[in-house]
């Protein structure tokens, strides 16, 4: 259920996929010289060598580049380095969440506890939020980079309720969270709309 995110004040992906794929040329070429350059000192031993194609197909750069895709997309963007440069925070993981409703004429304000799951690599990421009474599933997000607050996590979602909760509607929403520099907490806004009316508040503590 993860889904695409756009990085905004980050490295583009774009130039992402020039790097990799001029790296990817670059390692192959190395990996394949290699290869010849061992067959060749096995010959010169008396040391019957081959090197069929399939392994050159191998180590050919599209394959090299899918290797380095994958690492990149599970694992490398987390590493320091890299993380500052493409800008993207690693928001991955547990988190409480202490949500206020806002009281309107139609409304009454009520405090909510949630539980929030954010799954997320490079190119994909999925925030889950459940409470007692529903759960929701985002639906589309953004990244913002802000060098003055911190990070910005913009997400649309779908909230439905669990079996028994008559009471309740499922609806859509959005909601905005800035993360401290450190990604350790958050504050939050969010509206509803599709079904229910309301906005209000979240404090996040990274668990």
């Amino acid at each position: 259920m993860e889904h695409e995110y756009t990085v905004l004040g980050g490295l583009s992906r774009a130039k992402v996929g020039r790097y990799l794929s001029l790296i990817s040329a670059a390692v192959s070429a190395a990996i394949i010289l290699a290869l010849l350059w061992g067959v060749d000192m096995a010959k010169r031993f008396g040391v019957v060598a081959n090197l069929p194609p399939s392994v050159l197909s191998l180590v050919g750069a599209g394959a090299v580049f899918a290797v380095l895709y994958w690492l990149l997309d599970r694992y490398a963007w987390r590493w320091t380095v890299i993380g500052k440069l493409l800008k993207v925070p690693d928001l991955n993981g547990n988190w409480s969440c202490k949500g206020k409703t806002v009281k309107t004429d139609t409304n009454p304000g009520y405090e909510w506890d949630a539980y929030i799951t954010i799954v997320q690599s490079w190119d994909k990421i999925r925030v889950r939020l459940k409470t007692a009474q529903s759960g929701s599933n985002s639906v589309s997000a953004a990244l913002v980079c802000d060098e003055a607050d911190g990070y910005r996590l913009f997400y649309s979602y779908k909230n439905d309720p669990h079996i028994g909760e008559t009471e309740l509607r499922s609806h859509r929403g959005f909601a905005e969270i800035v993360f401290a520099k450190d990604l350790q907490t958050g504050d939050g806004e969010y509206f509803n709309g599709y079904g229910r009316y309301t906005f209000g508040t979240m404090k996040l503590q990274r668990l």
